[in-house]
């Protein structure tokens, strides 16, 4: 039983160092996360695009409404 535990408690160790040990992944990693990077940058460049054009358009809109909101004001002062 001891042998059988020695055993099962060194091929433990075994597979974790194989699996700590692999240094062959760190460069695809480093691809991957340039790559990712990347995506992200031109993701978030999209996004401030998207951002600026709707705050173009809430300005606009928000223009028109002032200007309409003065033009009511003016001739409800003048009809009295």
């Amino acid at each position: 039983m001891k042998k059988l535990l020695t055993l099962f408690l060194a091929l433990g160790f075994t597979f974790a160092f194989v699996a700590c040990g692999n240094n062959a992944s760190t460069e695809e990693s480093a691809e991957e996360t340039t790559t990712t990077e990347e995506v992200v940058e031109e993701t978030t460049e999209e996004e401030v695009e998207v951002v600026e054009e709707a705050a173009e358009e809430v300005e606009e809109g928000a223009v028109e409404e002032v200007e309409e909101t003065v033009e009511e004001v003016d001739s409800v002062e003048n009809a009295e």
